[in-house]
C-alpha cells in the first residue's frame, strides 16, 4: 500500500512539474502575433522602401510648416484642407522651383558634353599636362582619358534616371505631407503617448529632432546657395566660362564631406593656370581659399544664432552616414541619427542609471 502511495505521489509531482514547465498559451499567442507583425513589416518594407526618401522629405517639410499650419488653423481659424493646400503651394514656390532651376542649369550644361566630349577631354588633358610639367604629377592616364566619353554618357543617363525618380518621389512626398499637415496634432499626440520615456525626456527628444531637422533643412541649402553665389561672382570676374553653371556646381559641391567647394574651384584654378592665364589663376586661388572658404564660416556662425547649433563633426560624419543610407536626404537625416544617438544615451542615463542610483541612496538612507 505504501509502495502504491509513493508511486502515486511521484506521478503527481511529475505531472505538476510538466505543467509548470509548459509554455503558457498567452505567451505562445504573443510570440505568434509578434512573428506575424514582423513578417508583415518586412514584406511592407520590401515593397514600399522606395518611398522612404519621400517619407523623410515629407517629415522634414512638416517640421518646417507645422507652426504656420497651427497658426492658420488655430489662430486664424482657417480650414485645415485650405491651410494645407496654401502651405504646399508656398513650399513648391520656395523649395521646388529653385531646385528645378538648378536641375535645368545642369541639364543645359551637360547637353554639349553629351553631344561632343572632346572639349572635356581637352580640358582634362590641359590640367594633366600642366601638373606634369610644373609639379611632375601624373593624374590622368591614357586609359582614363579614353574612358571619358563612356563616363559622360553614363552620367547623362544617371541624370535622366535621377530626374524621373525625383519627380515620382516629389509627388509621393507632397501626398504624404498633405495628410501630415491635416493630421499633425493627432500624429504628434500619438508619438508623445507611445514613446516609452518620461514626459520630460519625450519633450527633449522631440525638440532635438525638430531642431536638427530644421537646422539642416534650412542651413545646408542656404549655405550652399551663398557659397555658390559668392563663387559665381568670382568666376564672372576672373574669366571662367559659364559662371552660372559653375556657381551651381560649387554650391552643390559644398555638401561633399571634407572636400566641399574645393571639388569645383580647384580644378577650375588649375585649368586657368594650364591655359597660361596666371593672373586670373592666382586671383581664383585667393578667391577660393579666402572668400568662398571664409563665407562658409561667417554665414554658418550667423545662422547658428537663429537655428540649432550643431557641432561640425556631427554634421560631417552625419552626412557621410546619411548619404549611404538615405541618398540626398541623408544631408538632413544623417546628422539627425548621430544627434539622436547621443540624446538617447543621455536619456537612458537619466531614465535608468540616475533613477536607480537615487533609489539605492533612498534605501540606504531609510
Amino acid at each position: 500500500m505504501l509502495h502504491q502511495l509513493a508511486g502515486l505521489s511521484f506521478a503527481t509531482n511529475v505531472l505538476h512539474m510538466s505543467f509548470q514547465n509548459q509554455i503558457h498559451p498567452k505567451v505562445v499567442r504573443q510570440v505568434l502575433l509578434l512573428l506575424v507583425v514582423f513578417v508583415l513589416g518586412a514584406l511592407l518594407y520590401r515593397e514600399l522602401h522606395f518611398m522612404l526618401g519621400a517619407f523623410l522629405g515629407a517629415l522634414a517639410l512638416y517640421m518646417l510648416l507645422r507652426m504656420p499650419m497651427f497658426y492658420l488653423v488655430y489662430t486664424r481659424h482657417w480650414k485645415k484642407s485650405l491651410s494645407a493646400l496654401l502651405l504646399l503651394l508656398l513650399s513648391l514656390a520656395v523649395i521646388v522651383m529653385p531646385l528645378a532651376w538648378v536641375v535645368s542649369v545642369l541639364v543645359q550644361a551637360l547637353k554639349p558634353l553629351l553631344a561632343d566630349t572632346t572639349r572635356l577631354q581637352h580640358a582634362l588633358h590641359s590640367i594633366d599636362k600642366f601638373l606634369h610639367d610644373r609639379y611632375d604629377i601624373d593624374v590622368l592616364s591614357n586609359d582614363l582619358m579614353q574612358k571619358v566619353p563612356g563616363v559622360v554618357a553614363n552620367v547623362g543617363g544617371s541624370v535622366v534616371g535621377a530626374t524621373l525618380s525625383a519627380l515620382t518621389n516629389l509627388i509621393i512626398m507632397y501626398f504624404l505631407l498633405y495628410f501630415m499637415l491635416i493630421k499633425g496634432g493627432e500624429m504628434e499626440r500619438w508619438v508623445r503617448s507611445n514613446l516609452p520615456l518620461k514626459h520630460t525626456n519625450s519633450n527633449k527628444l522631440i525638440k532635438e529632432v525638430r531642431e536638427v531637422v530644421i537646422s539642416n533643412t534650412i542651413g545646408i541649402p542656404v549655405l550652399g546657395a551663398i557659397q555658390g553665389l559668392v563663387a559665381m561672382i568670382g568666376y564672372m570676374m576672373f574669366g571662367i566660362e559659364s559662371p552660372v553653371m559653375w556657381g551651381v556646381i560649387t554650391g552643390i559641391a559644398s555638401v561633399i564631406p571634407f572636400v566641399g567647394t574645393m571639388a569645383a574651384w580647384v580644378p577650375l584654378t588649375i585649368l586657368t593656370f594650364a591655359k597660361g592665364d596666371t593672373s586670373n589663376g592666382y586671383w581664383l586661388l585667393f578667391w577660393g581659399l579666402v572668400v568662398i572658404g571664409g563665407s562658409d564660416n561667417v554665414f554658418r556662425f550667423i545662422l547658428q544664432k537663429y537655428i540649432a547649433d550643431i557641432h561640425p563633426i556631427i554634421t560631417v560624419f552625419g552626412v557621410i552616414i546619411g548619404l549611404n543610407l538615405f541618398g540626398f536626404l541623408g544631408l538632413i537625416f544623417g546628422p539627425l541619427l548621430i544627434s539622436l544617438f547621443f540624446m538617447l544615451v543621455r536619456i537612458y542615463y537619466d531614465e535608468y542609471v540616475t533613477e536607480h542610483h537615487e533609489e539605492e541612496t533612498n534605501a540606504e538612507a531609510g
